[in-house]
């Protein structure tokens, strides 16, 4: 029986939490789970993760029975998603000056037959715990990633560069986008996390899988206390999937 945890909090220094999230309940026949972080002005960060959420969801809970015959249409189905989420955020962007610099992050990962089928844009972040090792899912859409790849800082020196935070491709900010989309083994006793920086930027990888190993009732709850004792300087959300 899969088991799902989920929270989002507002953090300890932000005035409105532009995070966004969906999580199927165990009972759900498809299982759906998508993390969004949101960007812009007044209040568009959370109108625009909201509308992300909403639209990924709606578009594969509509299209699911259709594409579940193989592995590669399912994978065209979350990167689909992501596309038909971003046109919405885009044209509801246009259509409201004061939500014209607005976007988000978006991570879709939609579990069936023993596999994690995974659409990534942004800075959030998707990693699988199996047995004692944590790996990261998915690669950062941001300047300082960037700047790590092509060797001119290190992944230390990234945690604290002042332009750590400034994307290279995030949702909704041109017409098309193109995500990182991938198949990912989910087999019994593997964990699955979806989380926004808010948590990564506050608490290290090695305190993060020492939580969600513990014996916690809920990790999700005792990863976003973490965060917010540390600092809590953005919002927090934490999708924990066993």
């Amino acid at each position: 029986m899969m088991q799902a945890f989920a929270t989002s909090d507002i953090g300890k220094s932000r005035h409105i939490n532009e995070d966004s999230y969906f999580a199927s309940k165990p009972d759900d026949p498809i299982k759906l789970f998508i993390v969004a972080d949101g960007m812009g002005g007044y209040k568009g960060g959370e109108i625009a993760s909201t509308m992300a959420v909403n639209a990924a969801r709606n578009y594969i809970l509509s299209n699911f029975e259709k594409s579940k015959s193989d592995k590669e249409t399912l994978l065209s189905l979350v990167k689909s998603s992501s596309q038909y989420a971003n046109m919405v955020v885009y044209d509801k962007s246009r259509e409201n000056e004061e939500l014209k610099n607005m976007g988000t992050t978006l991570d879709v990962c939609l579990i069936y037959d023993n596999k994690a089928f995974i659409s990534h844009i942004g800075d959030s972040r998707i990693y699988r715990i199996r047995k004692d090792f944590m790996r990261k899912l998915t690669k950062d859409h941001s300047y300082v990633q960037q700047l790590v790849d092509e060797g001119k800082i290190t992944k230390e020196e990234s945690m604290t560069h002042p332009k750590k935070n400034m994307l290279i491709k995030a949702l909704g900010c041109t017409e098309f986008i193109e995500p990182d989309n991938m198949i990912k083994g989910f087999i019994k006793g593997d964990i699955i996390l979806m989380c926004t920086d808010g948590l990564t930027n506050m608490v290290s990888e090695k305190e993060i899988f020492e939580i969600i190993k513990s014996d916690t009732k809920d990790p999700s709850k005792e990863l976003i206390n973490k965060a917010n004792e540390k600092g809590g300087l953005d919002n927090i959300t934490a999708v924990i999937i066993k």
